[in-house]
């Protein structure tokens, strides 16, 4: 289908804009490049901005050009930039005390994650909270793997919020679309609710396994 072909690669796209706040980096994205982007999807890729640069980048992947961990500086999004800024820390030795000590007094709770994020370094940070504090943290990977932690834990509670918000809604065959581009996120995630996660995954299921069927375009 055309329309899910270019949801995918929309996805793909802002993967690869983003990569520098996500979790695991460019390791973690560029398997997904690689095991999602279909000829469909990079045809879908060329008339995006920014698409030719991943596309190359893709192929770079695919012939072992560049590793798996990586990306070629001159394919970067942004020109390098963001990953640039993202790797500048200003952060003072109290501030750096104050974040782990907030990281160590972290409840994996809502209230929890609320009162992480009302922290002032978090706050100041905005959103680039979690490469900024990944990079501060760099030199500490028990506090770095508390940090994951937590990460995991907020986007947990972000998948939960985007399922009860699709589940509200009549499903449209663009919802649907992303759904099926999003369900690995939340087969991830929901499970960490309990049974009521494992319910609320059951009824997106169903929306999936009610989609109509369509030639493709």
């Amino acid at each position: 289908m055309k329309a899910r072909a270019s949801v995918i690669a929309q996805k793909l796209l802002n993967l690869y804009r983003q990569a520098h706040v996500i979790v695991g980096g460019w390791d973690a994205v560029n398997r997904v490049f690689v095991d999602e982007a279909t000829d469909e999807i990079l045809h879908e890729l060329q008339d995006l901005p920014t698409g030719k640069m991943l596309i190359q980048h893709i192929k770079n992947l695919r012939d072992g050009t560049t590793p798996m961990d990586s990306i070629a500086r001159e394919l970067l999004p942004y020109g390098g930039m963001m990953n640039e800024s993202a790797d500048a820390s200003d952060m003072a030795d109290d501030e750096l005390q104050q974040l782990i000590s907030a990281i160590d007094s972290f409840n994996p709770s809502l209230d929890g994650i609320n009162q992480f994020m009302a922290n002032p370094i978090i706050k100041k940070f905005g959103d680039d909270w979690v490469s900024r504090s990944k990079n501060a943290l760099f030199n500490n990977p028990e506090a770095l793997r508390k940090f994951d932690d937590i990460v995991r834990v907020a986007t947990a509670y972000r998948m939960w919020d985007n399922a009860n918000d699709v589940l509200s809604k009549p499903i449209t065959e663009r919802a649907r679309a992303n759904l099926q581009v999003d369900m690995p996120e939340y087969e991830t995630y929901l499970p960490m609710f309990g049974d009521e996660g494992k319910k609320m995954l059951h009824r997106l299921h169903g929306l999936l396994s009610s989609m109509p069927s369509h030639d493709a375009a």
